[in-house]
């Protein structure tokens, strides 16, 4: 029996060689992705494995447009790009053009200053594995169009930056999720090879591997094999130029292409890329939770398995590419919308699913409908319940409300929908209560995760009430600094969003909850006993959160 609730399992489930699901297995979940969840317009997925390659789509090239995706539609891949970036930068090594240890400042116009700290210098491999100290975002990046934030962002502003950041921690010591990092990296790389990076990408990457539908600018023909960009309201939206920090995350490439970089990945295909695949693996750096950082690409180890992945999004794109090293084989998803709250966000758990069944689909919580019952029918209720030989639940009362918590978990609110069955909001739960002939609570049958569990009455004492936590007034400047996606592990991630002077937090497959300061980087639930302590830098932008609960401490990083 399951009782995390708003707590974060990272013991996560093993990875065990497994087959991608059938053709209409996939179809049915980006049906229900986009049908029934309302998600997507469209989505389509590339899978390559020892049988070959197949391609699943569903939905349409745009809100209204009946023409079908296939392999062949263009869309925006977001951070994706970082792999390709990573790649560049593994395969100039490998051919004696530069080295990963290099410092990015020889490959710099002198007159950037770039930041250093203990009498270390930023490196290639320090840009390539997010531990160079960057931010996710330079400052000055203020966009005339936020529809298109990074279109006029200028070479001399990001020269402007770097020349002035001070380093708020050592370099190499700690993973900060950067595309400023990237789009430097891949700006650098294109200096010394004396092109631009798009057609750096184009000789090196995109020629070599037949990905004729991978670049920035796209072709007339390739425009009309474009699927428009939604957002989480499935609005269109305009397509994301990154002139400068191109290396970050500018490419557009279609599945078939994206089969052919897995292939090359993989070894199923021969290239002269090989070896700068291999290479891209062997950097790696702690990045928490389980998970480490390669040259581009964020890899989960687990019983001699690497599941190695990347995700991306933009405006009005999600998507994710990634492979089983053990069972060989690669899944890529990409949809023509990006959402960044409610249960669903973005396509990460549909790729990570694909690739093993261990990792669950996100689900949207069933929707409940809270009724008013006479409060003295709590008493019927209250008690403990022996879930297993060391697992009780604990019922109480506090004059119009009940609360149920389980050993070594937080407490919560139960809302009646009738007199015998009450929900959670904090998460999918629900209670019925079993009663005698006198109305008396037996048993209660818990439901959560598709699943019933009948759990019988006990004796015990209940547990002590949470600690008090007391709200404190802060500038509600601070908030935009919080603002982003967290990640735990791969698919949970923990989402801050602000609505006005209120900050909201939304655990991955639960509902949105306001969390209150008492403190200007310390913020704690009403509706659980959980704090979020965020951790900052210099400009006070979170780079982390830690969340506390039931005695744990534990830390997500800051996601693109």
């Amino acid at each position: 029996m399951s009782t995390k609730l708003l707590a974060v399992a990272l013991a996560l489930a093993a990875l065990l060689p497994a087959q991608v699901p059938p053709d209409a297995e996939i179809r049915k979940i980006l049906a229900q992705r986009i049908d029934e969840y309302r998600q997507s317009v469209g989505i389509v997925v590339g899978v390559i494995d020892s049988k070959g390659r197949r391609i699943v789509s569903y939905g349409a090239l745009e809100k209204g447009d009946p023409r079908p995706l296939n392999g062949d539609t263009v869309f925006e891949i977001g951070s994706i790009t970082k792999a390709f970036t990573g790649l560049l930068l593994a395969d100039m090594a490998q051919h004696g053009e530069l080295a990963i240890t290099d410092p990015v400042a020889k490959y710099l116009p002198a007159e950037v200053k770039v930041p250093q700290r203990g009498g270390k210098q930023i490196r290639l491999e320090d840009l390539a594995t997010h531990t160079s100290g960057l931010p996710r975002l330079p400052s000055n990046l203020k966009p005339k169009d936020p529809a298109n934030p990074y279109a006029d962002y200028t070479v001399e502003q990001m020269y402007q930056f770097i020349s002035t950041y001070e380093l708020p921690r050592d370099i190499d010591s700690h993973f900060e999720y950067s595309n400023l990092g990237f789009g430097l990296l891949g700006h650098a790389l294109a200096r010394r090879a004396g092109v631009s990076y798009e057609a750096l990408v184009a000789s090196r990457i995109a020629k070599p591997l037949g990905m004729n539908s991978t670049a920035i600018t796209l072709t007339p023909e390739m425009k009309s094999r474009l699927a428009v960009g939604h957002n989480e309201k499935l609005e269109r939206v305009s397509n994301w130029d990154l002139p400068t920090m191109a290396g970050a995350g500018a490419l557009r490439s279609t599945a078939n292409d994206m089969l052919n970089f897995l292939a090359a990945a993989l070894g199923y295909t021969e290239t002269p890329l090989a070896p700068a695949f291999t290479r891209m693996l062997s950097v790696r750096r702690p990045a928490g939770a389980g998970m480490e950082s390669a040259l581009g690409w964020q890899i989960f180890s687990r019983d001699g398995a690497d599941l190695v992945w990347k995700d991306g999004g933009t405006g009005g794109y999600g998507t994710f590419i990634g492979y089983d090293s053990k069972t060989r084989a690669g899944v890529v998803v990409l949809a023509n919308s990006f959402v960044t709250s409610g249960a669903l966000t973005g396509v990460d758990d549909i790729g990570q699913h694909l690739l093993n069944a261990a990792f669950p689909l996100n689900q949207p919580p069933k929707q409940h409908t809270e009724t008013s019952v006479d409060p003295k029918i709590f008493d019927r209720y209250t008690g403990l319940y022996q879930a297993g030989p060391q697992m009780t639940i604990a019922i109480t009362r506090e004059g119009e409300h009940l609360y149920a918590q389980a050993t070594g978990q937080i407490r919560f609110e139960l809302f009646p929908e009738n007199e015998k069955d009450y929900f959670a909001k904090i998460a999918d739960i629900s209670v019925t209560f079993q009663t005698d002939a006198q109305g008396k609570a037996n048993a209660m049958v818990l439901h959560q995760g598709g699943g019933a569990v009948t759990i019988h009455r006990a004796d015990g004492e209940a547990p002590p009430a949470p600690k008090q936590h007391k709200e404190v007034a802060v500038d509600p400047k601070l908030l935009d600094g919080y603002v982003g996606r967290y990640q735990f592990a791969p698919g949970v991630t923990l989402t801050i969003s602000r609505e006005g002077d209120a900050l909201f937090a939304q655990l991955t497959g639960q509902e949105k909850f306001p969390i209150f300061p008492e403190g200007a980087k310390e913020y704690f639930f009403k509706v659980v006993d959980a704090q979020v302590t965020f951790e900052t830098d210099a400009q006070g932008r979170a780079t982390a959160l830690i969340l506390h609960q039931n005695g744990v401490e534990q830390q997500a990083k800051r996601m693109e």
